[in-house]
């Protein structure tokens, strides 16, 4: 059992939309509250992505922008490397 106060507005709404859909107030408040409690569940589901994110590209070298600047830096190695042999 739960007895919860409402200022007046909000009471004169809750009445007039359950006598308006021929609900309970208690359903009323019933149906309000799973739909908040989905909705927040819903708000807190992370993707594979996000739960992963701050782990990508970290591995050993403690750098985040390896996936994205792979290139740059092959090229970097590659031209010091060939650039002693000469």
């Amino acid at each position: 059992m739960l007895a919860v106060r409402l200022n007046k507005d909000l009471e004169n709404e809750l009445n007039y939309y359950s006598k308006l859909n021929a609900k309970t107030k208690t359903l009323v408040v019933k149906e309000a509250l799973e739909l908040y409690f989905k909705t927040k569940r819903e708000q807190n589901k992370k993707t594979p992505y996000e739960l992963g994110e701050d782990l990508f590209g970290l591995a050993s070298s403690k750098e985040s922008d390896l996936s994205t600047t792979y290139k740059r830096r092959l090229k970097e190695k590659l031209s010091a490397k060939y650039s002693l042999n000469r």
